[in-house]
């Protein structure tokens, strides 16, 4: 996330947004618009020990053509780094050298327990009537990741 307006004023052309909760064994994808403020869960795709299944995920680029992907990091509560965290930027700078698109990195701290949580209170509401399957956790906590990354563009602007 940009830290200061010099910064900010190079996300000015950024509208379209694929944000990735990272996971050794499936990855979770959501898209987040700029222009709508907007963010949805899109899907997830299997990986292999924290590598994704490139094809896949080369047509879900070609498909939606983003300015930017945004990838979550877990920091630990007490703001320290997670042991994940080297994987994690790893396949962030993969992302990068593969797509030629900046990546930034935010805090993903308790996104997928948000995301199974409000799963779980869906199913309870009977507004969710089919079970709970962990790439639905995984592609909404990409969506929780993506509309915490909107909320700092957001406040950014004001």
């Amino acid at each position: 996330m940009p830290k200061n307006i010099m910064d900010y004023k190079s996300t000015l052309n950024i509208h379209c947004i694929l944000v990735f909760d990272f996971g050794l064994s499936r990855i979770g994808i959501a898209t987040a618009n700029t222009v709508s403020s907007s963010a949805s869960a899109l899907k997830t795709i299997s990986a292999t020990n924290g590598n994704p299944n490139w094809k896949n995920l080369d047509n879900i680029i070609l498909e939606w053509e983003p300015d930017l992907l945004v990838l979550g990091l877990p920091y630990n509560r007490d703001g320290s780094e997670s042991a994940m965290i080297t994987r994690m930027r790893k396949f962030g700078e993969k992302l990068s050298a593969r797509y030629e698109i900046r990546v930034e990195k935010i805090d993903e701290y308790y996104s997928s327990k948000e995301a199974k949580e409000l799963l779980i209170d869906s199913r309870k509401k009977g507004i969710r009537t089919r079970r709970i399957y962990k790439e639905d956790v995984d592609s909404i906590a990409a969506k929780i990741i993506a509309e915490r990354w909107l909320e700092k563009f957001n406040s950014l602007k004001r």
